[in-house]
Parts: C-alpha cells; structure tokens; sequence
C-alpha cells in the first residue's frame, strides 16, 4: 500500500476540510395543524404525516 512521503499539514489539512459545514435543517409546514416540521418526520404537535394520522397523540391535561 502506498504510504505518505511527508506529513500533511494543519494548514493544509484544514484548507480540505473548509467544505464540511453544517446545514440547517430543511423545515416545512405541518398540513394539519401549521408546525414547523423536517421534512419526512412526522409532526410532533399533532401526530400527522402527510395528512393522515401517523401516531396518537395523547391530550394534555
């Protein structure tokens, strides 16, 4: 297997990695109740998925 001649620098190494950044989750509105939801997750407010009932929602109370 092929080895490094020299050791790669900080400078270097880190002018490589100056594209890894992190996203902002892509948000949408829950179709039932107006929540803001990431996308393909059900809503946390209400239990619905793309306009069905995925999960129960037990009432506060």
């Amino acid at each position: 297997m092929a080895h490094p001649k020299r050791k790669t620098s900080k400078q270097r190494r880190d002018k490589r990695r100056t594209h890894y950044k992190a996203e902002p989750p892509t948000l949408m509105t829950c179709q039932n109740c107006g929540a803001s939801v990431r996308f393909h997750r059900v809503c946390g407010e209400c239990g619905h998925y793309r306009g069905k009932l995925a999960i129960e929602k037990e009432a506060e109370g």
